[in-house]
């Protein structure tokens, strides 16, 4: 009897495990699949994406989120380890995961993405990746029912370069693939140290959620609204870009939700970061903000009492995990 008394509290407290598992908020998934397909080819370039999968999953309508690397538009891959890491890690929540390839049209060049890259180049390059990712984007629509996904549901994520790429592809108007179900608009954007070049690209139907992670001291991508790279006026890549900061004031101007994550005293590192420090809140903006609709404009402060902020440091005056209705 007491054998058996004990099997029954054991069973009941697996069940009540399981049952408190929520999909898409915790990990539900043990193991996960990865394809990779040619979604375009363009300039003699074979794109590719890794679509990453819960095993086993009868789910349908699954959400899905679309990573996009960094490395200045010359360098990086959709497949560093990290990368696979990550989006390994958000399959097991019950996601679909791709991470995509695109043009990196200043890879060989003299200038790169630097200050002698002239800004219409600059632009031109961003235009290029906003192309791509929206390419990407129909294929998976176009496969909806294949790949088992809801494309009113799809989520951008992105790291500097890619990271830029996303927010100025998220906040595009609704594009007609046309679906039975009408005009499909991003569901919600990840930023990961990025910026945009016009901040009126966001209003009242093109405004989506986003959570923007972004460190003070970042001499690349500016947190709040300054030159590309710092570069100097007068010279041919000064381009003024608006960082983190300046886009959550202008979702907040809108009475849209955001979640501002300022990380004082960081660099360009917050390019990355995220992808393991903050895995949690990641999801949690996914699955809450996203998929459940909250509403909240949200701004948290990491402070560094080591770091000593010089280009910024009024904006790490704020008070931790500051909401607002």
């Amino acid at each position: 009897m007491k054998n058996t008394f004990s099997l029954l509290v054991f069973m009941l407290s697996v069940l009540t495990v399981v049952h408190a598992q929520e999909r898409y908020r915790d990990q539900v998934i043990d193991s996960v699949t990865v394809d990779t397909y040619t979604y375009a080819e363009k300039d003699n370039q074979v794109l590719d994406l890794d679509l990453y999968q819960p095993a086993y999953d009868g789910a349908y309508d699954r959400p899905v989120l679309m990573y996009v690397h960094g490395g200045s538009f010359s360098s990086g891959e959709r497949n560093e380890p990290y990368i696979q890491e990550f989006c390994k890690r958000v399959a097991e929540y019950g996601y679909v995961v791709a991470s995509i390839s695109y043009r990196l049209t200043r890879k060989g060049t003299e200038t790169g993405f630097g200050c002698d890259c002239p800004a219409e180049e600059k632009m031109n390059t961003f235009h290029a990746a906003v192309e791509d990712l929206q390419d990407a984007t129909y294929f998976l629509i176009e496969r909806w029912e294949q790949f088992a996904i809801d494309p009113h549901k799809i989520i951008l994520a992105g790291s500097s370069a890619g990271a830029e790429t996303v927010l100025n592809t998220a906040f595009q108007p609704p594009y007609c693939y046309g679906l039975d179900s009408g005009p499909v608009s991003y569901a919600g954007v990840i930023s990961m140290a990025g910026a945009i070049p016009d901040t009126t690209l966001i209003y009242d139907d093109s405004a989506v959620p986003a959570l923007l992670f972004h460190g003070t001291e970042d001499m690349s991508v500016p947190y709040a609204t300054a030159p590309s790279g710092y570069c100097e006026e007068g010279q041919l890549g000064y381009l003024i870009l608006n960082g983190s900061y300046t886009i959550a004031e202008r979702l907040s101007e809108l009475g849209k939700p955001y979640w501002l994550y300022t990380i004082c005293g960081a660099g360009h590192e917050v390019h990355s970061l995220p992808m393991k420090a903050y895995f949690d809140d990641i999801m949690q903006f996914c699955c809450e903000f996203v998929l459940k609709g909250k509403k909240e404009q949200m701004h948290t402060v990491i402070e560094d009492e080591h770091s000593k902020p010089d280009i910024n440091p009024n904006f790490c005056a704020t008070e931790n995990d500051e909401s607002h209705e």
